[in-house]
């Protein structure tokens, strides 16, 4: 199952990403591949949770979380053919940046020696 859960999350990410460069040539299908990728990426999001005890992986995972409201946003404005779409995406991105590079660093260190 957790192999399934690595595939989906790999395969949204790609595609939110090859929807917001397909929309500078197919604006009317791109929305489309980006809610359901968006949609999978938030599932898969949701499905797994922090593990840890300590309050920073807790916010951390938070801003995961915040990140996939942000890419929900996006696609919404993408539909509505608002350019505020890119930045909205931008914003998401960075929190989910930031939280997949100081994740791993917080598990690490709650493991016992």
């Amino acid at each position: 199952m957790n192999n399934l859960k690595e595939t989906v999350y790999r395969i949204s990410a790609v595609l939110i990403l090859v929807s917001a460069a397909l929309y500078l040539f197919l604006p009317a299908i791109a929305p489309w591949i980006l809610s359901l990728a968006v949609l999978a990426f938030s599932a898969v999001t949701a499905t797994s949770p922090y593990p840890g005890k300590s309050i920073r992986g807790k916010r951390l995972f938070n801003f995961q979380v915040f990140s996939c409201v942000f890419m929900i946003v996006s696609a919404f404005l993408m539909f509505r053919n608002n350019n505020l779409w890119a930045l909205i995406m931008l914003v998401g991105a960075i929190f989910l940046l930031y939280s997949a590079i100081m994740l791993p660093k917080e598990l690490e260190k709650e493991k016992p020696d």
